[in-house]
């Protein structure tokens, strides 16, 4: 492996001068020895190590990124907006999926720190645990006061910038949209009952329920993990528990998506007996059959928004911004059935 000192010797520099010019720094050199160190990067294909640059420059390169799962589409969607506006900052993104560990995000807090980003973004619920979320609060604020910059996306406790969805009120217009067609029992197909994303949006659900005079028990909700799989488990349990059901709202699409799997398996018709609505409009909603009726959240934009306050100079007030909730029907939902269909 070509080393730094292989490239001073080639071009006849002391290695002082050779880091200088390969790691641009300010401090003037003489053309013609600038020339010759380019030259002898070329030829002897010299590739910096990135972690000596990094203690070498005052400023950081690297944005750390901690999602739950960016397999899942909701992540992919946000990750996708990180990346779009760290690209065009010349920023590099590591991501890390914590899986929904608290402790996986401890950890990886530490190691971000460790490798000097320039900033953290935390994409994804916070949690109903209150000492792992001081623990967290007191990592992230170790990190910022070491120079870095902290943004989350979602319901957090932590020091920094936040992009609040409008979960509470997507709830709520799911929720609205289903008690106007005339439904009046509701099966919730709930996220991880330890997620406050699934407590907010499970709250805007309960709050169209008092304003249309209807009730949500617990005999109509039932919690599962935000993916497909979860939503199939969840949908077979509430029809068994409540046969008149003539709504589902499941708190994700991906649930959404494992509804519409078991009602077809059933042999149940969406919408004729069962309506399903889900919550973030992912691209798979206008694809499946009927097109699923949603809250749609604009989860790129999320993203986006996120990594432009991580990327913002200075260490000032931490801002906080909403993100606007969208009701958006289509095929999956329909006027309640007749009583006794």
């Amino acid at each position: 492996m070509v080393t730094l000192a292989d490239v001073a010797r080639h071009a006849g520099v002391s290695t002082a001068t050779a880091s200088r010019i390969i790691n641009n720094s300010p401090k003037p050199v003489a053309e013609h020895l600038r020339e010759r160190v380019l030259a002898a990067v070329n030829e002897l294909q010299f590739v910096p190590n990135a972690n000596a640059r990094q203690l070498a420059r005052a400023d950081r390169s690297a944005v750390g990124v901690i999602v739950h799962d960016v397999s899942d589409p909701y992540f992919a969607e946000i990750t996708r907006g990180l990346q779009r506006v760290a690209a065009e900052h010349g920023r590099l993104v590591i991501i890390c999926n914590s899986y929904r560990d608290p402790e996986r995000e401890l950890a990886y807090v530490d190691l971000l720190h460790a490798h000097r980003t320039a900033a953290i973004v935390l994409a994804g619920s916070g949690y109903h645990d209150t000492a792992a979320t001081a623990r967290l609060q007191h990592k992230l604020r170790v990190y910022r006061d070491a120079g870095g910059r902290v943004a989350v996306v979602g319901r957090h406790e932590h020091t920094g910038d936040a992009i609040v969805p409008e979960n509470e009120k997507g709830g709520y217009l799911a929720g609205d949209a289903l008690y106007r067609l005339g439904h009046t029992a509701i099966g919730v197909i709930a996220g991880p009952r330890h997620l406050t994303t699934t407590t907010d949006r499970l709250a805007g659900l309960q709050r169209a329920a008092r304003e249309h005079r209807r009730r949500i028990t617990s005999r109509h909700v039932v919690y599962a993990g935000f993916d497909r799989d979860g939503g199939v488990t969840a949908a077979a349990e509430l029809l068994e528990r409540n046969p008149a059901i003539t709504a589902l709202a499941a708190l994700n699409d991906s649930m959404a998506v494992g509804a519409l799997a078991c009602l077809r398996e059933r042999g149940i018709d969406v919408p004729e007996r069962v309506s399903v609505i889900g919550f973030d409009d992912m691209p798979v909603a206008v694809d499946v059959t009927p097109a699923l009726s949603t809250v749609r959240l604009p989860l790129e934009e999320i993203g986006m928004r996120a990594m432009a306050l991580a990327l913002r100079g200075g260490q000032g007030a931490p801002t906080t911004e909403t993100a606007a909730a969208r009701l958006v029907l289509r095929g999956s939902t329909a006027a309640a059935p007749p009583q006794g269909r």
